[in-house]
């Protein structure tokens, strides 16, 4: 089955597009480096699987990036996140829960809500493997 010429004129724009989000991410993750609670890591993942249909040179500059490349190689080897990557999620996300209970003073509800979501993505930070990651 040979390619249609629409489906031709389409994969520039989603490279482009994917390009576009790739670097969005990256530049959300370097804010995140700088800003506490929010997050660097997840961006950059989110950056190199966007470079990796977009930009293969991009995408080697992320992974052999000297801060982020460890972090990232492994959570694409082995979907690793280190320990101390770990306590410091889980960390921000506590104190994120603090700030929003002690600035918002919600009703039991949502205070409830917001910690059970918050909760479930502490459990699946805590679940990923810390064997192949830095830290």
């Amino acid at each position: 089955m040979t390619p249609s010429p629409e489906n031709d004129r389409r994969r520039p724009l989603a490279r482009w597009v994917w390009l576009v989000l790739g670097l969005i991410c990256v530049a959300l993750g370097f804010i995140g480096a700088v800003v506490p609670l929010m997050p660097t890591t997840v961006f950059l993942i989110m950056a190199a699987a966007c470079f990796a249909k977009s930009s293969p040179k991009l995408e080697a500059w992320l992974l052999d990036h000297p801060r982020f490349g460890p972090t990232l190689r492994a959570w694409r080897r082995d979907r690793a996140i280190p320990l101390a990557a770990k306590l410091m999620a889980c960390g921000g996300m506590a104190l994120g829960l603090a700030i929003f209970w002690w600035g918002a003073h919600p009703k039991w509800p949502l205070m409830l809500a917001v910690a059970t979501i918050i909760g479930l993505c502490a459990a699946y930070v805590v679940s990923r493997p810390s064997r192949g990651a830095r830290g």
